[in-house]
């Protein structure tokens, strides 16, 4: 029964969002990101960690949630969380009633 996820946990809405990538009549290919849908989240783990950029240290911010399992989520979605966009880094199953996990990093 520890490892049931709790409605009163997931209190972060998440979207996910998928590339779409079209071609225009002159034949350019154009994408842009689509809501493919909302779910609920607990956060498990903010971390953010400096690395060497071209112009000196950067801060870059990881976080992990816990939700319920979601059938088609690839690390090629991403996340928007808090009105920011992020890149899904890994998706790893968890428990035996079958939540996720999800990490993810901010987009510059």
């Amino acid at each position: 029964m520890g490892d049931l996820m709790r409605a009163g946990k997931l209190k972060h809405a998440l979207m996910i969002e998928r590339e779409v990538k079209a071609v225009d009549a002159a034949g350019y290919v154009t994408s842009t990101w689509t809501l493919i849908g909302t779910i609920r989240a607990e956060l498990a783990q903010q971390a953010t960690t400096e690395g060497a950029t071209g112009y000196g240290e950067a801060g870059t911010a990881g976080l992990t949630f816990k939700t319920r399992y979601l059938t088609g989520l690839t690390t090629a979605d991403r996340i928007r969380y808090l009105g920011r966009a992020y890149n899904l880094k890994s998706i790893a199953d968890f428990g035996p009633r079958g939540g996720l996990e999800l990490t993810v990093d901010a987009l510059e």
